[in-house]
């Protein structure tokens, strides 16, 4: 690993967790980035947002766990069978990372419909793009879309080694399809189909539920105390 610039935010209120102080360290945007070192810096617990990367350094919190998936120990459980069977009528379409308007007027909608309080629910057009793309980064806007109608998006970076799930949305009214588990679990199986060795699934947090999730794909790794090591499903 080359030596790389980072440099600590100020701590502020946790955006997952009451009564609790977050603070980051941000690789320094005067470094350049690329794909390639991106992979080594996901390695080490690290995510990106936009052109940005950085990771969780609070003083007195550990909660948020970087994840990864080894794409050829995974099984899918009786649930995400169900899940595959629904979508099997789905369609893919693998796209550039570029602005579309009916992506964005879907996110737009999407971000009313799960997160109204939310601070992305008044999300400019450069906002949207700004967050999902990189200027670095090789980037994917995967589209899903049932009966010929767009019905949601996987943003994913691929990686040297890896897929990234970096955001899903969809249509509000094909909530039962469950595509946001459904573009997960496509991801994994492109994984294999490219030869990947791992689908990187963001920041776990066992006391939020909106983060708490990802344990649902096993075996699911976390990197703690700087090693990749297992972590159970919740009992």
């Amino acid at each position: 690993m080359i030596s790389i610039p980072l440099f600590l935010t100020e701590t502020s209120p946790c955006s997952y967790l009451d009564n609790k102080n977050a603070q980051s360290a941000f690789v320094h945007p005067s470094f350049s980035l690329t794909t390639s070192i991106y992979s080594q810096l996901i390695d080490q617990g690290f995510r990106r947002s936009g052109n940005e990367v950085y990771t969780p350094h609070c003083p007195s919190c550990s909660s948020c766990v970087a994840t990864r998936l080894t794409t050829k120990q995974f099984t899918p459980t009786k649930s995400q069978k169900r899940c595959i069977k629904k979508n099997q009528q789905t369609t893919v379409i693998i796209k550039p990372a570029k602005f579309e308007q009916a992506h964005y007027d879907m996110y737009m909608r999407y971000q009313k419909f799960k997160h109204a309080d939310g601070g992305m629910a008044n999300s400019s057009k450069e906002d949207y793009i700004h967050f999902l793309s990189s200027d670095w980064c090789t980037t994917l806007f995967v589209e899903f879309s049932i009966e010929n109608e767009l019905a949601g998006v996987a943003i994913v970076d691929l990686l040297d080694d890896a897929l990234s799930a970096v955001y899903t949305f969809f249509e509000p009214k094909y909530s039962k399809y469950s595509l946001g588990t459904y573009a997960v679990l496509w991801q994994i199986q492109h994984a294999k189909e490219l030869d990947l060795s791992y689908v990187y699934l963001g920041f776990w947090i066992e006391d939020c539920a909106k983060m708490s999730y990802k344990t649902q794909y096993q075996p699911i790794k976390g990197f703690i105390d700087n090693h990749w090591q297992n972590i159970p499903t919740k009992t």
